[in-house]
Formats: structure tokens, C-alpha cells, sequence
């Protein structure tokens, strides 16, 4: 399991030889997700057994997924998954993270999304 710290309000991974990445973004990779990332984009749903959104927005990011060429859909329960909950600081459910193809957080949101603003927050990982 990945080990996580702040760096300058940043979340970094951290190295497991004691030394101290550097960086400004969140990252994210397959290993963390227990899935590849897309060719082009990832998003990230953390959902919970009983979260009823949750099911909503895993249709539409199913759908969004489907739709664009090179993005994948990864769902994380959160309650299976507290280290990475904590890291990236996911306080409901359901949380989407848009990764680029580089496992960069570039948008986050909470509760159920529309489909249009999926499709716009895709615009700024590809």
C-alpha cells in the first residue's frame, strides 16, 4: 500500500527507501486504484454500500465511459479503501476524481454529477 503525505498542501506519494518526493499534484496510479488508468483519462468514483447516488453516478460515469474513446471508469469502496480515503481526503460519498493519463488529479467533485459536467471535466484531462 502506497504511504502518503502533504507536501506544501500537496499529495504526494511518498518513497518507501525514507526519501521525500517532490511535487505539486495529486497522483495517482494503477497500483493505488487496483485498475489500470484509461489510455487518456480515469474517473474515480469512491461510493459506499448504502449510498443511493452512488448507483446513479455509477451509470452516468459507466456511460461517459463508454462514450469517450481512451477513459476508464474505476469504482473504490471507500470503506475497503480508508488509507487511500484518507490520503486524498474523500469526506462523502460518492466522490469523483478526473485523472489524466498520467494519474494526475485534475478535478474533483461530490455527489451525484450530470453527464455534460463529466463531459466537461473530461475536456481538461485530455
Amino acid at each position: 500500500m502506497p504511504r502518503w503525505r502533504r507536501n506544501g498542501g500537496a499529495l504526494v506519494r511518498g518513497q518507501d527507501d525514507g526519501k521525500r518526493s517532490e511535487g505539486t499534484a495529486v497522483r495517482v496510479d494503477a497500483a493505488d486504484l487496483g485498475a489500470e488508468l484509461g489510455p487518456r483519462a480515469t474517473l474515480v468514483q469512491f461510493s459506499s454500500a448504502f449510498c443511493a447516488p452512488c448507483r446513479a453516478t455509477r451509470r452516468v460515469l459507466g456511460e461517459v465511459a463508454g462514450l469517450v474513446p481512451g477513459v476508464a471508469h474505476v469504482e473504490i469502496d471507500a470503506e475497503g479503501h480508508l488509507e487511500l480515503v484518507r490520503a486524498l481526503d474523500v469526506l462523502k460519498t460518492p466522490t469523483v476524481l478526473v485523472l489524466d493519463a498520467d494519474g494526475r488529479v485534475v478535478r474533483r467533485a461530490t455527489g451525484q454529477p450530470r453527464r455534460a459536467d463529466v463531459i466537461a471535466a473530461l475536456g481538461e484531462a485530455v
